[in-house]
């Protein structure tokens, strides 16, 4: 694997499939009575969040601390950033205190590719702007994996606001590696420019995609991201893009739900529909903590082999 993780097309079906393996043996972790690895003792990993993400945030310092790493976070919030401090000048703080991996969520697309070149540990993208967030798409393939047994050939929809979603560009990319058949569904204004050269089927009919899905990925309707009128009304999205019983009912019957989360119930996932038997949101919650052990074993640890000797 590369020495960072900033981009799902950073990663190598081979890359990936390590990834997801990888996770597998780290799941076990989690049901043992002591849920520590001494792996990455006496490296130091920073959570460098300039965004609000309680989910990411804390997954990833469960996966550190899982690994024995010592963990620091530092919010922008209170920090010298909000005091003016460039993120650069943040980078060159964090590389004299031998930081080994940063984590890095920021609201500019790009900002952790930046970060790259300015520290020498590992750099992952926990989520830059509206660009991408590879760690949730491989968390999303390894529940993927995990409930129907494969990736290769799967036709997975991924349904909402795709133009304001880093999750959609990283899901695209990655289970286009990984064999998937995608097809990105909403409504013409919430789809970025240049959609079309992604690797995926473009439609704007939720009801004639869902009954050839495997997957069905409901994307957040990210309010806070919006200035302008790019619906008519949340009533009526949720009307033509929202998934309720009656179009859960259009999927075939192995068929299963996913959400990336924080979800907006009744607006485009019906309450019934999330806290459902075909619902994988809580698990992918779950394996968020399994893949992000993963990834950081891999940049900082060392290969497969040694891990199968640690978790063993």
């Amino acid at each position: 694997m590369n020495r960072h993780l900033l981009s799902a097309a950073d990663l190598s079906r081979d890359d990936a499939l390590l990834v997801l393996d990888t996770a597998e043996e780290m799941a076990q972790v989690a049901d043992r009575p002591i849920k520590k690895l001494p792996t990455l003792r006496g490296r130091t990993v920073v959570n460098l969040f300039f965004e609000d993400s309680t989910r990411t945030r804390t997954s990833f310092e469960l996966a550190a601390k899982r690994l024995s790493a010592d963990v620091i976070n530092f919010s922008a919030k209170g920090s010298s950033v909000s005091k003016g401090e460039s993120l650069k000048d943040t980078a060159l703080t964090l590389e004299a205190m031998g930081a080994d991996a940063v984590v890095v969520r920021h609201w500019a697309s790009g900002a952790p590719h930046r970060l790259a070149h300015w520290i020498r540990g590992s750099v992952l993208n926990a989520g830059d702007g509206t660009h991408e967030h590879p760690t949730q798409a491989l968390l999303d393939a390894f529940t993927m994996r995990q409930r129907l047994g494969r990736l290769e050939g799967l036709n997975v929809g991924i349904v909402g606001d795709v133009l304001h979603s880093r999750v959609a560009r990283s899901n695209v990319l990655l289970l286009h590696t990984l064999g998937a058949d995608v097809t990105v569904v909403a409504p013409p204004t919430l789809l970025p420019v240049g959609v079309d050269a992604w690797p995926c089927a473009v439609s704007f009919d939720l009801d004639g995609v869902l009954p050839k899905c495997d997957v069905v990925m409901m994307l957040r309707v990210q309010r806070e991201r919006m200035h302008g009128g790019f619906f008519p009304t949340t009533r009526e999205y949720s009307r033509r893009y929202g998934l309720d019983a009656r179009r859960l009912a259009m999927l075939p019957d192995d068929a299963i739900v996913m959400h990336p989360g924080p979800m907006n119930r009744g607006v485009e996932i019906a309450a019934e529909v999330a806290d459902g038997v075909r619902s994988t949101i809580v698990e992918q919650v779950a394996n968020g903590v399994s893949v992000r052990m993963a990834v950081l074993y891999l940049l900082l640890g060392g290969d497969l082999s040694a891990g199968s000797e640690d978790v063993a």
